[in-house]
């Protein structure tokens, strides 16, 4: 199923208080999607999924598919560890008005390749909702072998993945040896252009937050053919990209949305907001034009 080309892990507003700032939220749900986003998953890694609470990340889809109102797919984060968990949190965003799931790889347990093919077959007999899977080998400590994903994908409602894997023989083979309307999009920013060139879909991305127009012309200029400006517009836009993930993610993207005058706050504990240090070293990377006094 094809989302789109640029999606965008969408990072999640608090207030001073640490609560969700839903004002901020219809704010920056309307800048990215007239900023280049098809579409927005939430409650992701991004939106801090590990620190928000069933109950808050109900509300948020809630929310976020009310202001999207069609304009956007929205991606809801509704894995975890545990199938169970990830069954019933699955089954209440049914009625939220959600387009799909995305299912992260089950994190420190470290089950099997059966295992993570028992667990993801689970989730996705229980929802009519189409399913994305998640390859982050970085943040759970085990990989969706190609083999488990191209299995995984001849169930009806396992649609798509999101590949953070950064290896792209594997995303290669999985896209070889899937059917066509299966897509792929890669989960770092920094491969987005290779991804497209081996056949995926587009990206999910972080870095559109900030350069979500940049991302959608180099897309579009790589499918139109024109593969040396979408090239160009790669290295233009690289040093941004490594600079929103020079710390822990999404402590950077957060500061960098501040800084341009769209208060999302910091993120919540564990994840520490940038030193002021870090800050001015991220205020040079970014594009001036989008940097506001304030910031």
């Amino acid at each position: 199923m094809n989302f789109g080309q640029v999606l965008t892990a969408m990072v999640t507003p608090f207030n001073q208080n640490g609560d969700i700032d839903f004002q901020a939220t219809r704010t920056l749900v309307n800048y990215l999607i007239a900023n280049g986003s098809d579409g927005l998953v939430v409650a992701g890694t991004t939106g801090e999924s590990p620190t928000l609470t069933d109950n808050e990340k109900l509300d948020l889809f809630r929310f976020v598919s009310q202001v999207a109102d069609g304009r956007a797919a929205v991606i809801a984060g509704t894995g975890s560890n545990s199938t169970r968990t990830s069954i019933e949190l699955t089954q209440q965003a049914e009625a939220t008005g959600i387009d799909a799931i995305m299912l992260t790889t089950p994190y420190y347990n470290k089950p099997s390749q059966e295992g993570l093919y028992q667990h993801y077959k689970a989730v996705a007999q229980a929802t009519s909702l189409p399913v994305m899977l998640y390859n982050v080998p970085g943040r759970s400590a085990v990989a969706i072998d190609p083999e488990t994903i191209i299995r995984l994908s001849e169930i009806s409602n396992i649609v798509s993945v999101k590949e953070a894997s950064g290896d792209l023989d594997a995303m290669t083979d999985i896209i070889s040896k899937t059917s066509g309307d299966f897509t792929l999009y890669s989960g770092d920013d920094n491969l987005t252009l290779p991804v497209l060139a081996i056949g995926g879909n587009g990206i999910v991305s972080v870095s559109s937050h900030i350069i979500g127009s940049d991302i959608k012309k180099m897309v579009q200029s790589f499918q139109n053919g024109d593969v040396q400006r979408a090239s160009l517009i790669h290295q233009e836009l690289l040093p941004t990209m490594k600079a929103l993930f020079a710390q822990p993610s999404p402590s950077p993207v957060k500061a960098a949305l501040n800084m341009m005058g769209m208060y999302v706050g910091d993120a919540r504990l564990p994840m520490m907001p940038l030193s002021n240090d870090e800050k001015q070293q991220l205020k040079q990377i970014l594009p001036p034009n989008e940097i506001t006094e304030a910031g």
